[in-house]
């Protein structure tokens, strides 16, 4: 496998990606499979998925039960090794110590970053989402609509695998014919909330998870996903064959050794390295994109982090897929005398209109759930196998709710492995003061275990002027390159939503006969989550129609240099209420058949 060290690396390159996560890794292997030859920049360690995953071991056998630790900051099993909110030698400022204006910025410093332990929730944007300036009057349109990506989440969705159900929802669209594998059935906590949200108007659909439920079909696939093109048909196949079924046995964010799920080392990468057109630099802190007089990318300077070196690498064309947080960063670092407000900064937007998931949470606990019989439901998909989906587009056009836009729920029942905290709490669920000791211990656990529940709900966020990212004035990280500082403040918008989130959690715990954990919050500001928390950042390059305003054109494209593009999250208009991760590899297609196209033309 090529993966190489900095001093083998060619004299020049069709292109260079910056990143290896979803969207790093759909832009590789989109450009490789068409023969383009490519350098990928990483600045994590290698990993392998199929050889680190610890699927089997139980708490019992982890450092400390496996509970959360500096160096594992979500816990000893999560796929995230050298990854966190904080890295040794890598920190970020935020420019106020109020906390309720605190960005969180995780880091994942592994091959194929984010994609190895998120949660597989792999949802499209619909209409709505790429136009929500026009239903409502705030933020931004995209430059482009739903049906210009809806054939690249079809490309995706058969790609990468993914579960679910047409269920004809307002804005969340249903895939083509064929294209989804079947969803996994119901639990009965699930089948609970779909039972009894019906009374309160809520639904409970099947949700779309990147897991494999069944294999995929090697035969179809790869001639639909690349027509004409034998080699990588016979490639993907051949990768497509290398992946298992889900067999149910363990949580998704400890990663897959069988390849069950979707992540960049497992479903992008191996194709695109078969085809000897990807060279991978691991350990690769990206310091700048280089530009010429003509103001053309001509190639990256990063540090290696083992070797301490400085090293330069030259290309035909730049993609930046190492997070939206860190293409800001190296777009503002890249100045020169062309560039000195940083590269493709014409307009003043890069880092401005950052966006996040609005979220908060609450859990219920409910009594037809007690004292089941022992049964593990510790695998199942490794999460949700239902979610609720944002429903009251009627009554918020009309103005009904007093904040613009939704949200989605997720929550997943069922008696997973205990961990350490699993059998916390129940001395307030049974009426005794303090906790019981020895049997009644024992019969507490054996009836309250896998009763309680959480719910999260995770809403769109209207872009403003309050929440962007600069460089900091004195700050550097031990490679000596200025971080990023961070600026952040929820609007009313939010505040206001998640009011009415806890407000509909409490009405489905109510309608399905559980009981609160907690009082309910009708103040959104005590119980909203800081900005970046949920992982779901996205904006600081964004995309639009006209460069005065706006980072990049419709294809990803930067507006000032036109062989350079931003394929990961950054190019976000705005953030919908659907996980953004599936978005980002439509885009990453899209822009990678664009600047394929650019190349074949001799434009680039």
């Amino acid at each position: 496998m090529p993966h190489i060290t900095s001093d083998k690396t060619k004299p020049t390159y069709d292109v260079i990606v910056v990143g290896s996560g979803a969207s790093g890794g759909q832009t590789a292997y989109t450009l490789t499979m068409e023969g383009a030859k490519v350098l990928m920049l990483e600045a994590g360690r290698n990993y392998d998925p199929v050889t680190e995953t610890a699927m089997f071991q139980i708490n019992s056998q982890a450092p400390l039960r496996g509970v959360a630790t500096p160096d594992k900051q979500r816990e000893f099993y999560d796929a995230s090794p050298n990854s966190g909110w904080t890295i040794p030698g890598e920190p970020y400022t935020n420019a106020t110590k109020d906390p309720q204006r605190q960005f969180r910025w995780w880091r994942s410093r592994q091959l194929g970053g984010r994609s190895n332990h998120w949660g597989r929730i792999a949802l499209r944007n619909g209409p709505y989402d790429f136009k929500p300036y026009s239903r409502d009057g705030l933020g931004f349109d995209w430059p482009i609509s739903y049906d210009d990506v809806a054939p690249y989440y079809d490309k995706v969705e058969m790609l990468i695998g993914v579960f679910g159900t047409n269920d004809g929802m307002e804005n969340s669209p249903d895939s083509s014919p064929g294209v989804l594998l079947p969803a996994p059935k119901f639990r009965a906590g699930e089948l609970l909330a779909r039972h009894h949200g019906k009374k309160v108007g809520i639904p409970v659909i099947s949700c779309r998870r990147a897991v494999l439920s069944v294999k995929q079909d090697a035969d179809r696939i790869p001639a639909k996903l690349h027509p004409g093109n034998a080699k990588a048909q016979r490639l993907l196949a051949e990768s497509m064959r290398l992946r298992a079924a889900c067999f149910w046995a363990t949580d998704c964010h400890r990663g897959c050794s069988i390849r069950a799920n979707y992540q960049s080392p497992t479903v992008h990468l191996p194709p695109a390295l078969a085809s000897g057109n990807l060279d991978i630099v691991t350990h690769a802190m990206a310091r700048e994109v280089t530009v010429n007089d003509q103001g053309k990318a001509t190639g990256v300077v990063y540090i290696d982090k083992i070797t301490k070196q400085e090293h330069r690498v030259s290309a035909r064309a730049v993609v930046l897929a190492a997070s939206s947080q860190e293409t800001v960063r190296l777009l503002l670092n890249s100045k020169s005398n062309r560039f000195p407000q940083g590269l493709a900064n014409s307009s003043g937007k890069v880092g401005k209109y950052i966006t996040d998931s609005v979220a908060s949470s609450f859990s219920g606990q409910f009594p037809v759930l007690e004292s089941l019989p022992a049964h593990n439901e510790d695998g199942a998909v490794g999460g949700p196998h239902a979610y609720i989906p944002w429903w009251l587009y009627g009554d918020q056009k009309a103005g009904k709710l007093g904040f613009p836009r939704g949200y989605h729920v997720e929550f997943s029942f069922g008696r997973k492995m205990p961990g350490m905290a699993a059998v916390t709490g129940f001395d307030s669920l049974t009426g005794r003061a303090g906790y019981a000791y020895g049997k009644q211990f024992k019969d507490d656990a054996r009836r309250f275990y896998g009763s309680t529940q959480g719910f999260t709900a995770q809403g769109a966020m209207v872009p403003n002027e309050d929440c962007y990212s600069e460089l900091d004035p004195t700050v550097k990280d031990q490679w000596g390159i200025p971080v990023l500082r961070y600026h952040w403040k929820w609007s009313e918008h939010e505040i206001k939503q998640v009011a009415h989130q806890q407000k509909m959690i409490a009405a489905l715990i109510e309608a399905m006969g559980g009981r609160y954990t907690r009082k309910t919050e009708t103040d959104g500001a005590k119980v909203i989550r800081d900005g970046g928390s949920v992982i779901h950042e996205v904006g600081g390059a964004i995309m639009g129609a006209d460069p005065r305003s706006s980072v990049t054109d419709k294809w990803s494209r930067t507006w000032d240099v036109k062989n350079l593009y931003v394929a990961d999250g950054g190019v976000f208009a705005n953030t919908a209420s659907k996980n953004p991760t599936l978005t980002i590899m439509a885009l990453a297609w899209r822009a990678a058949d664009h600047l394929l196209d650019e190349m074949k033309k001799g434009n680039i």
